[in-house]
């Protein structure tokens, strides 16, 4: 194969990958833009002082011996949920989130953004507020549309594998658009 057939070849290769770089990017945009800015959010989510992700607060003795049962925090945050916020909230639980070195327990909601953290010992509201970086996290993974959409997270699994291989195509046609024309001028030497 001569040079000039080569470089033809070479050339036909690069625009075809930078026209699939091109259309992929034109197709992608919004999503990769909510990925990125959502992402980087939650990168900052434990340094941003309580605006996305509420700072883990202190009890009073990490003794768990001197705790009150499980049963009874959970009551006591559900109770604080609804007297505090909302009766008409829902008090299914996603998780606790026990933390004995800080004395703390947390009661993260299924089906709302509000969080709870009680003193695992007394019982007392060490701190109750919305945790923005669940609502991030799920603009991030796209399963905030399963839930509006109740489509018991097909949404979110078929987004993050069109946008994971969207991502791998992107750096596959990017390295190319890159290295392609390296090699063109090599080969022309």
């Amino acid at each position: 194969m001569s040079t000039q057939t080569k470089r033809k070849k070479q050339a036909k290769i690069l625009r075809q990958f930078r026209s699939i770089h091109r259309a992929m990017g034109a197709v992608l945009f919004v999503f990769f833009f909510v990925i990125s800015i959502s992402g980087a959010l939650l990168g900052l989510k434990k340094n941003s002082g309580d605006l996305l992700l509420p700072k883990t607060r202190e009890g009073t003795t990490s003794d768990l011996s001197e705790w009150l049962p499980l049963p009874t925090l959970q009551d006591k945050a559900i109770a604080v949920l609804r007297d505090s916020v909302s009766a008409d909230l829902s008090p299914r639980l996603d998780r606790i989130d026990v933390r004995q070195e800080k004395g703390s327990v947390k009661f993260i909601f299924a089906d709302h953004y509000y969080g709870i953290q009680l003193d695992g010992a007394t019982g007392k509201v060490l701190h109750l507020g919305k945790r923005r970086s669940d609502v991030v996290e799920n603009i991030h993974d796209g399963s905030i549309i399963d839930t509006y959409l109740g489509t018991e997270g097909y949404f979110k699994l078929i987004y993050t594998v069109i946008m994971g291989v969207a991502l791998l195509l992107f750096t596959i046609t990017g390295f190319w658009l890159w290295y392609g024309p390296k090699r063109m001028r090599k080969n022309r030497d």
